[in-house]
């Protein structure tokens, strides 16, 4: 489980995720594991949230090819299917979740999560694979409603993308029993600043 934030504010984009990984119900403490959720894909950062085996799964895909184009909903689109397809043509480990009875879908489940920033934006990726862009924040994993909730509350305040972001993250990690340990932050280089 996690909590992923991205938040654009003033140019600024940045993204953050805690650093906490779960094994079932068990956590481990900080100072034994440290676990890094978000991946640079070329001019991207990814968040991943769900099973932990999607990190490993995602790097070795993304080790096989040039960093590909994210800049735009249709782009995310087509990356996420070329990975659904990959996952399994490549990864025996891989099958397609199973729909309960009350809920009945005609497409694959990913059971997990991903959110995007760049410079085209914030791009969230469902389980369906179905490719969503926000314009000033959103949130991914099991905290992701509470984080939510403190971004909607502070983004009209004089708090900068990144304060944002981290207080975001701190409100998931205080009400989640999922999310914790420290907050990591990538920040996107702004266009002309070194």
């Amino acid at each position: 489980m996690t909590i992923a934030v991205a938040v654009r504010k003033g140019g600024v984009t940045v993204i953050a995720a805690d650093t906490q990984n779960n094994f079932g119900h068990n956590r481990v403490p900080i100072g034994n594991h440290r676990t890094q959720k978000i991946l640079s894909v070329g001019d991207t950062y990814v968040a991943t949230s769900g099973w932990g085996v999607y990190a490993n799964i995602l790097d070795d895909f993304l080790h096989r090819r040039r960093a590909p184009r994210l800049d735009s909903e249709r782009d995310v689109f087509r990356f996420f299917q070329n990975f659904w397809k990959a996952l399994h043509e490549r990864y025996s480990l891989v099958n397609d979740q199973c729909q309960g009875e009350e809920e009945s879908s005609p497409f694959g489940d990913l059971d997990a999560s991903f959110l995007l920033a760049n410079d085209g934006g914030i791009f969230y990726v469902s389980s369906d694979t179905s490719v969503t862009a926000f314009e000033q924040y959103y949130a991914v994993g099991s905290g992701a409603e509470f984080a939510l909730g403190a971004l909607h509350a502070l983004y009209d305040s004089d708090l900068d993308a990144e304060a944002l972001a981290r207080r975001a993250c701190a409100a998931a990690m205080a009400f989640n029993l999922f999310c914790g340990g420290e907050i990591d932050v990538c920040r996107l280089p702004q266009p002309g600043v070194p």
